[in-house]
């Protein structure tokens, strides 16, 4: 029965200070806001419809202009079997440049047969966060695994290799620090930097005097500062110059996150990175972060350094935290396809063979290979959107899947077909595709 009464006594509190607001607006000279009016506060239509939005209308603007100029879709192919050297596509066999199976380790027997006892014994899913109740042994013998690959502390794996960075980075920086990366970071590290809403600046790519021109006049604004690189960049197939940036960090007292996605399986004598390939102490760089999808044959993404750097990301950072522990197969997979890599440096080395033969022969047919280092990715630079997507169906009909890279991914005038190397393919693979290449050019 009080309930009314005190409901009523608030709705006299609240006229009464409406009539003092409104008198003390008359003083000032000012006029008390009417309430808008219905018809005033209508929704446009555009705001309530998804294909309004600019994002729906920019895709349906670039598939109109691929039906003007007679060009098929060159994306979503869909693959029967394995992603490996050789796929088929629409039921033909195809030469595949498409996949970042480097080492030939997805469906490799034994990483087959680890995912399946995993399910066997846990199942498909750990149906929690770690935290709860999702924590199972396979995920720590991964993580110790990869920890020591590089010779730090310890190590944590997420679900996604995309979230990993946005998690990490969001969670450790702040308004009041800075991210110095590469122009061509990965679009994970510029995510992760603006849920962190941390100052950004980009250098220009590989460009480390351009990175100490920014640190010189940048660093006196920020309590922690990131430099943000990757390993080898996926678009050009280059890697940046890790002794100079680990001075640079060191004397401007910086964090180094090195994202290793393409480069773990591929760089160094046998695979373990881009510390291996430039004979530095892993130790010497603050976080390695890499994927679990591509050499380990797996999903997910990892960070890998200090112990105080890893159990704050353990127990804090939301990407780990909220979500579901990694699928028991995809750990198991990422395990085994891990002790391949270390027993079998076999494959890296032909991998890196299958690169450069290839690298030399691209160049030789006087294709813009840009600053491609021809270890496992090469460019093939045309400048023209239509152009790519013209040579990249035309490759098709000739047995050879490649993908183009094209605006707003790369610059207009540098749009790209990119070719992925693995162990697996062959060198008559390779010359089948250059006679195609000179056929289609």
């Amino acid at each position: 029965m009080n309930k009314p009464h005190r409901s009523l006594a608030a709705q006299v509190k609240e006229r009464l200070i409406q009539k003092g607001l409104e008198k003390r607006l008359k003083q000032m000279g000012a006029t008390p806001m009417a309430r808008p009016r219905q018809e005033d506060t209508a929704v446009p239509e555009a705001f309530t419809r998804f294909d309004r939005q600019p994002g729906f209308r920019q895709v349906r603007m670039i598939q109109e202009g691929a039906q003007r100029f007679g060009v098929e879709n060159p994306f979503f192919h869909v693959h029967a079997g394995t992603a490996s050297a050789h796929s088929e596509i629409a039921g033909h066999p195809v030469i595949n440049y498409g996949s970042y199976n480097y080492l030939g380790l997805s469906g490799h027997p034994q990483v087959n047969a680890a995912a399946k006892a995993a399910i066997d014994r846990y199942g498909t899913s750990v149906s929690a966060s770690r935290i709860v109740a999702g924590e199972r042994p396979l995920h720590r013998n991964l993580e110790q695994s990869i920890a020591e690959l590089y010779g730090v502390d310890d190590a944590l794996v997420m679900v996604s290799g995309h979230g990993t960075n946005i998690s990490l980075i969001g969670h450790l920086l702040g308004p009041k620090d800075m991210v110095l990366h590469d122009e061509y970071a990965h679009n994970s590290i510029l995510m992760g930097i603006q849920i962190s809403r941390a100052q950004r600046f980009s250098f220009r790519h590989n460009d480390m005097d351009d990175l100490e021109r920014l640190l010189q006049n940048h660093r006196h604004r920020a309590e922690r500062l990131l430099i943000a690189v990757e390993g080898i960049y996926s678009m050009d197939g280059d890697y940046p110059d890790l002794p100079v940036l680990v001075d640079l960090k060191k004397r401007y007292g910086a964090w180094l996150l090195i994202d290793e996605a393409h480069a773990l399986g591929v760089v160094g004598h046998r695979g373990l990175g881009i510390a291996e390939h430039f004979g530095i102490d892993p130790r010497k760089v603050d976080i390695w972060m890499g994927t679990l999808s591509k050499s380990l044959a797996a999903c997910g993404g990892y960070v890998a350094g200090e112990k105080a750097l890893i159990e704050n990301l353990r127990y804090l950072a939301p990407g780990f935290l909220y979500s579901v522990g990694m699928s028991p197969p995809v750990a198991a997979a990422a395990q085994a396809a891990l002790k391949l890599l270390k027993a079998e440096p076999e494959r890296v080395a032909a991998l890196q063979a299958r690169g450069a033969y290839f690298f030399d022969r691209i160049r030789a047919l006087g294709l813009d290979t840009g600053s491609g280092a021809g270890i496992a990715i090469t460019p093939a630079i045309f400048g023209s959107s239509l152009h790519a997507v013209r040579l990249s169906s035309a490759l098709l009909q000739r047995g050879i899947h490649v993908q183009p890279i094209i605006y707003p991914a790369v610059p207009e005038k540098q749009a790209r077909l990119r070719f992925f190397l693995s162990s697996t393919h062959s060198q008559a693979d390779i010359d089948i595709t250059l006679d195609a290449l000179r056929a289609c050019l």
